[in-house]
């Protein structure tokens, strides 16, 4: 945590009255919209990149993202002197390609899915030789993103319970060590967006499973299949996953924009949604709450607001 210090913010850590007494906890947002790049991953791909020799610097790295890693490692890359190559998802929101590209990284456009970007990312190391920076199935991009758990703790000790989004499992896997590693007994809660389960189905059967359709307006977490190295820490450390549709999400970003007067985008909401939704379940008197990025595109906005009125929370 303290190579990260000098170069990631320090994100607040909020507590809303209103939400507190909607879900009868103590709730804490662990801001992380708010962090360098407008989401978590700078964290894991700053500390990645510091691993690295200035030989393997100097050959270039590359990756696929379907934007908030882009961002994460564009920047770490600009900041150390390497130069970035991003495979992003044809249907990235242009925000987040444009800030991808103003961090200094080449960007390809290609595939329909993170999927599709990810293969044509591989195939394109294999003939640079350059370094490739995994979104999330990587052991030191996790330990970057745990960080933030420690970071939490110190923040507030009585933390019982954190509730993260999942995706690959990267974020989820390094916060759930590293939380462990100070108090054995929080809750770590993930939450994936039932349109792209594929976490969530291998969690439950104990036997990794893809999903071979994602739909979701969290397209941060739209990820088809769990990293292999993530999904068996997750199921060491994790004490349970849940899932929320794409109604109850676009709710919560109303709910934050409304209440909390914080855009953020369908990734960084599911969390609270499944505080919301799950809230009787979750025996948690202090409970953290990962809004792990606000890089929404806002031509988006009319649809989130159509979604979120067929479920307003709290329901």
């Amino acid at each position: 945590m303290e190579r990260l210090t000098p170069i990631v913010h320090r994100t607040p850590l909020l507590t809303s009255a209103t939400t507190n007494k909607l879900v009868g906890k103590q709730v804490y947002f662990k801001m992380e919209n708010q962090q360098k790049t407008g989401a978590f991953k700078f964290r894991g791909a700053s500390f990645k990149l510091m691993q690295l020799s200035q030989d393997q610097l100097n050959k270039g790295v590359i990756t696929a993202s379907a934007g908030n890693h882009a961002q994460g490692v564009a920047h770490a890359a600009a900041k150390l002197g390497a130069d970035a190559t991003i495979f992003m998802p044809e249907k990235t929101p242009l925000a987040k390609v444009n800030a991808t590209r103003n961090y200094g990284a080449d960007v390809v456009l290609t595939g329909e899915t993170f999927q599709e970007a990810y293969e044509a990312s591989m195939k394109r190391q294999m003939q640079s030789g350059s370094v490739y920076i995994h979104p999330f199935d990587d052991y030191d991009v996790m330990a970057g993103q745990g960080t933030m758990a420690m970071e939490m703790l110190r923040q507030e000790d009585r933390m019982d319970t954190i509730v993260v989004p999942i995706g690959g499992g990267g974020l989820i896997s390094g916060i759930a060590v590293a939380a462990k590693h100070v108090n054995r007994n929080i809750k770590i809660i993930g939450v994936q967006a039932s349109g792209a389960p594929a976490m969530y189905e291998s969690y439950h059967t104990n036997k990794r499973k893809n999903s071979n359709d994602v739909s979701t307006i969290a397209e941060g977490i739209a990820v088809k299949q769990p990293g292999k190295n993530t999904l068996p820490l997750i199921q060491e450390y994790v004490d349970d996953i849940v899932t929320v549709t794409d109604n109850e999400i676009a709710s919560a970003i109303v709910y934050m924009l409304e209440r909390n007067k914080t855009l953020i985008e369908g990734a960084g909401a599911v969390s609270l949604a499944a505080l919301f939704k799950y809230r009787s379940q979750m025996k948690s008197k202090h409970c953290g709450i990962i809004v792990s990025g606000g890089n929404m595109d806002i031509n988006t906005l009319p649809t989130i607001q159509q979604l979120a009125e067929k479920m307003r929370f709290p329901a």
